[in-house]
């Protein structure tokens, strides 16, 4: 007959096996910032554990301790106070909150998105001379389009970047809310129509990492993957020249076809760009005869600077009218003052 440990084991194989499969990228990350944001995990969860873990414990030694068998446990019904208690509880939270409060304003400034990279890594400062790579992206249905302006090549689903060089992604959207992730590269930024979100990163290993949408955005989904590649600056260049050898142009046209739904889409690789495409579709306007909105926004603002300067001069001049009411009831009330004060001395004088 088995034994109860070979229940337990044959019970627990099955996790094993599925926890061997598993890929920890966000905790082993290949990017200097992803590699920050892992830190700030682990350190924040310790922090946390300082407290879960002597409550989860105390809990389970007072349920043992003062069992209902235990006779031997002291009763001490009328106890209602303990000071160093007290202090106990209430100065170990408020220290660790406190701590988590500095750690967290601390992160989100030095990890903020937005903010040009600082470091290539924790051993590596920035070179003075160093020029981010600039990517643009378009959230597609569902794909992704990345536009690399300074070398003129666009692709779908696939990009490449040098090791040890900033990067700086543009991002938008074609139609809906995406979420644009590489687990060992970043944390998520989102992509919205008519917006730019942007994010700074930096990788630090050679290798091909998995990049995905991380926010639901439809049927096509699950499929909206891609591949970020970490090379070296040779192998980059040698990239960018198989795009251009092998691809074709994007044009606005093209754009339009390649923006059309599609689930799971192949690597398409573009040998040149139409220089303001991404520009256009930031602005909603790819197709011929739509406003792009930066125009309409131009001249929304013209407009209530206009009407606001009209506004501000029929203002000014109410003002200066009720000054110069003002001014001309004050003479004639003056004048009525003197011809009365006239009138009462000649009366007087003529009494006189």
């Amino acid at each position: 007959m088995p034994s109860f440990k070979n229940f337990r084991a044959l019970l627990l194989a099955p996790l094993i096996a599925l926890l061997a499969g598993c890929n920890a990228v966000v905790m082993s990350p290949s990017g200097d910032v992803a590699l920050q944001q892992r830190d700030l995990i682990v350190i924040s969860t310790v922090l946390m554990l300082l407290i879960i873990v002597p409550v989860i414990i105390l809990t389970l030694l007072f349920a043992w301790r003062y069992r209902q068998s235990n006779t031997k446990a002291n009763y001490a019904p009328d106890w209602d106070h303990s000071t160093q208690l007290e202090l106990v509880i209430w100065a170990a939270p408020l220290l660790i909150i406190i701590a988590l409060g500095a750690l967290t304003w601390i992160s989100t400034h030095k990890l903020d998105p937005y903010r040009p990279l600082d470091r290539i890594s924790a051993d590596k400062p920035l070179p003075a001379d160093v020029k981010p790579l600039v990517v643009e992206v378009v959230s597609l249905d569902w794909k992704w389009l990345f536009v690399l302006p300074e070398q003129g090549i666009a692709t779908v689903n696939e990009i490449a970047a040098p090791v040890d060089r900033p990067i700086r992604f543009k991002l938008t959207s074609s139609t809906t809310m995406n979420a644009f992730y590489v687990p060992a590269l970043a944390g998520m930024i989102y992509t919205m129509p008519g917006m730019q979100t942007e994010l700074n990163a930096v990788i630090n290993k050679p290798g091909v990492y998995q990049g995905m949408s991380s926010h639901y955005s439809g049927s096509g989904f699950s499929g909206m993957t891609f591949k970020f590649h970490g090379v070296s600056n040779e192998d980059f260049d040698k990239w960018v020249a198989k795009a251009k050898a092998e691809g074709k142009a994007l044009t606005r046209s093209t754009y339009s076809e390649l923006a059309k739904p599609s689930e799971r889409n192949p690597v398409a690789l573009f040998s040149s760009v139409d220089p303001d495409l991404y520009k256009r579709v930031l602005n909603l306007c790819v197709e011929d005869g739509q406003t792009c909105m930066h125009e309409i926004m131009a001249k929304d603002a013209k407009r209530n600077s206009v009407k606001g300067g009209g506004e501000a001069g029929h203002e000014a001049g109410d003002e200066h009218a009720g000054h110069a009411a003002h001014a001309e009831a004050a003479a004639a009330s003056s004048a009525s003052g003197a011809q009365a004060a006239h009138g009462e001395h000649h009366h007087g004088g003529g009494e006189h």
